[in-house]
C-alpha cells in the first residue's frame, strides 16, 4: 500500500494524506520522491480549489523517519546533499504551491512535521495535538524545514524550541502562530467543511494571485517596483472574466458563475 494516499473530492477538493501509521507517518525518501510527484500534478492540474494535507492513524507525523537518518548516515557526503535537496524541492513546492493548502493535524508532529505544517497557508489542529522540533535530541538540527518555521513562528520562539527540543501543546502551538485553529478532534470535520466552503465560494483565479501576491512582496522594501507590481495585479484582475463577473454578481446579488 502506497505510503502517501492522493485523491480528489467533489472534483475540487485534493487530499494528500499520510499514510504510514505503522512508523507514526514518519518520512523517509520514498515518501519524499511521492509528495514531489503529487504535488508537481496538483500544481499543473486545473479548477482546484484546496488543497488537504492529512493523516492516517494516531500522529500527523514523527518527522523523518530514524532508519532513514541512520541509512543515510553512512553514506557520503554528496549522497547527502542529494538526499537533503530531495526534501528542500518538497517543501518549497509545497510552501510555493499555488493553490491554497490546509493541514489537518492530529496527534503527534515531530520535526519535519512541524515543517510541513509550516508550509501550508492554513493549519487547524485537535486540541490533543502536541508539538516537537526534536531534531537536538538525537544530535541533529531543523536545518531544511528553517526557513518555513521560522517564517511561521519567528526566530525568537525558533530559538527556544529549536535549542530546546522541548513538547509544547495546541495551545501553544496558536499562541506561537504555527496553527491557527484548535478543534476538538469530533469537530475536525465539520471546520474543514467551513474552510472547503469558504474557497468554493470564491473566485479561484483571485484566490491564487491572492497566494501570489503574498509570496511576491513579503518582506520587501515598499518601494516603486512593489507598488507598480500591486497597481499591475489588482488592474488585470479588474478587467479579467471572472473580476468583471465577481462584481457583476455582487451588484445583481446573485451567485458569481464559477
Amino acid at each position: 500500500m502506497s505510503k502517501v494516499l492522493y485523491t480528489r473530492h467533489d472534483n475540487e477538493v485534493v487530499k494528500i494524506t499520510l499514510n504510514n501509521p505503522s512508523r507514526n507517518n514518519a518520512f523517509d525518501d520514498e515518501i519524499i520522491s511521492s509528495l514531489i510527484t503529487i504535488l508537481e500534478d496538483i500544481e499543473h492540474s486545473d479548477n482546484i480549489k484546496l488543497v488537504m494535507l492529512n493523516s492516517n492513524g494516531k500522529h500527523f507525523s514523527a518527522g523523518a523517519d530514524l532508519n532513514w537518518m541512520k541509512r543515510m548516515s553512512n553514506c557520503s557526503h554528496e549522497e547527502n546533499l542529494k538526499d537533503a535537496s530531495m526534501l528542500t524541492t518538497m517543501l518549497q513546492k509545497l510552501n510555493n504551491l499555488k493553490y491554497p493548502t490546509l493541514a489537518v493535524i492530529k496527534g503527534a508532529a515531530f520535526g519535519g512535521g512541524v515543517g510541513l505544517i509550516s508550509c501550508c497557508d492554513i493549519a487547524l489542529a485537535s486540541e490533543n495535538s502536541i508539538f516537537s522540533l526534536s531534531e537536538v535530541k538525537v544530535g541533529l538540527i531543523p536545518a531544511t524545514i528553517s526557513p518555513y518555521v521560522i517564517n511561521a513562528i519567528g526566530a525568537r520562539n525558533a530559538r527556544r524550541l529549536f535549542t530546546s527540543g522541548e513538547r509544547f501543546d495546541s495551545n501553544i502551538a496558536k499562541q506561537i502562530n504555527l496553527v491557527h485553529e484548535i478543534a476538538r478532534e469530533e469537530d475536525l470535520e465539520k471546520r474543514i467543511s467551513y474552510f472547503i466552503n469558504h474557497f468554493k465560494q470564491n473566485g479561484p483565479q483571485a484566490v491564487i494571485a491572492a497566494k501570489k501576491i503574498i509570496l511576491d512582496i513579503f518582506n520587501k522594501e515598499i518601494d516603486d517596483s512593489v507598488i507598480s507590481h500591486t497597481c499591475e495585479v489588482i488592474s488585470a484582475l479588474r478587467t479579467s472574466k471572472e473580476g468583471r463577473e465577481g462584481v457583476t454578481a455582487f451588484l445583481e446579488k446573485r451567485d458569481p458563475k464559477w
